[in-house]
């Protein structure tokens, strides 16, 4: 029996974050942002997210990617005139979020808020981006738990076996 690995790197400070997975494969999730500004959209995401441009058909379609699994189409269509409820989350490392919020605030003043500790034990940016979505860049922060946040998470339900 082979054991199991995460495609999610591990919590911390100095865990490296993986290059942007280039191949195709069979997407099992993905989000349809419809912009009405494919060249603002893309640099948004590009720069701001640190998304690439797997390929782009001119004004049709754009399909972005950071990690594998981690899938966003730019599409042609009016934007939300403010961010939904809703929002689209995705994992990064600990030493990319202040960055990640610091691009995004550059590129779009306002659009950011954090980053911010959770309950959970994430470190959290979210983003509004031009086209109205929301999105949160979330990572994990390392868990002692024998400590006091273990103790908190067991409080709230986490069993950590």
């Amino acid at each position: 029996m082979s054991e199991y690995t995460s495609p999610v790197p591990p919590a911390g400070p100095d865990t490296p974050a993986p290059e942007p997975y280039r191949e195709f494969y069979p997407m099992p999730m993905f989000v349809n942002i419809p912009t009405a500004d494919f060249a603002a959209s893309k640099d948004f995401w590009m720069r701001g997210l640190g998304f690439i441009d797997l390929f782009s058909i001119p004004d049709q379609l754009t399909h972005l990617r950071r990690w594998a699994f981690q899938d966003v189409l730019l599409v042609p269509g009016e934007p939300a005139e403010e961010a939904p409820a809703i929002s689209v989350s995705f994992a990064c490392v600990m030493n990319e979020v202040d960055g990640i919020a610091a691009r995004c605030e550059e590129i779009a003043p306002g659009s950011v808020t954090g980053p911010a500790e959770t309950p959970w034990n994430t470190i959290d940016a979210t983003i509004v981006t031009p086209e109205g979505a929301r999105v949160v860049m979330t990572a994990a922060k390392p868990l002692d738990r024998d400590g006091e946040k273990g103790a908190a998470m067991r409080e709230m339900g986490f069993d950590f076996v």
